[in-house]
């Protein structure tokens, strides 16, 4: 899940923001560090959003007593292009692979890959895209980010699933 290497239980001790509370929960610098090094050399070979939506009012309580999880769809590609690939610890080929082709062995799933004959589910991505996490701009109906108001570089502009078109970033 990115926040295991975005984000450190400093963050916490901030304001309690109870987005922030998330099962496993946000570790030590030390921790974050060691889960960028797994990515790096093999150890963990899947990176997953680990979307978990909760409404405000769920979230609106004290830090203790909020629902463990945070929306991941929409920043996931943004954090793995900015904290991972631009800071040089993946490549584009590295984190596609642990986004997709990965996941789709370890599970047994058909597709994760383009290969003739395989089910045609495509991400489009503008890498060169720089972009505010805004909740306003969630298409998810939770906004339970602790990303809000990060500048992120990388963003999704189109889903395809078994060859339909399920997301345009620019469709109304």
């Amino acid at each position: 899940m990115p926040a295991s290497f975005v984000l450190t239980d400093d963050e916490i001790g901030k304001e309690f923001n109870t987005n922030l509370r998330v099962n496993p929960p946000i570790r030590t610098a030390e921790d974050r560090d060691a889960v960028i090094e797994g990515l790096v050399d093999g150890t963990i070979d899947c990176i997953a959003s680990d979307h978990a939506p909760h409404s405000d009012e769920d979230k609106d309580c004290e830090f203790d007593l909020a629902p463990a999880g945070m929306i991941g769809l929409e920043t996931t590609v943004g954090l793995v292009k900015t904290y991972l690939i631009d800071k040089g610890y993946l490549t584009w080929g590295e984190a596609i692979r642990k986004m997709t082709i990965n996941p789709a062995k370890i599970f047994a799933l058909e597709g994760g890959t383009l290969a003739e004959g395989t089910v045609a589910d495509i991400t489009m991505i503008d890498p060169d895209k720089r972009w505010t996490v805004k909740a306003k701009n969630f298409r998810s109906r939770s906004k339970n980010s602790p990303f809000i108001g990060q500048r992120l570089k990388g963003q999704v502009v189109r889903t395809i699933l078994g060859g339909r078109v399920v997301f345009d970033r620019d469709a109304k």
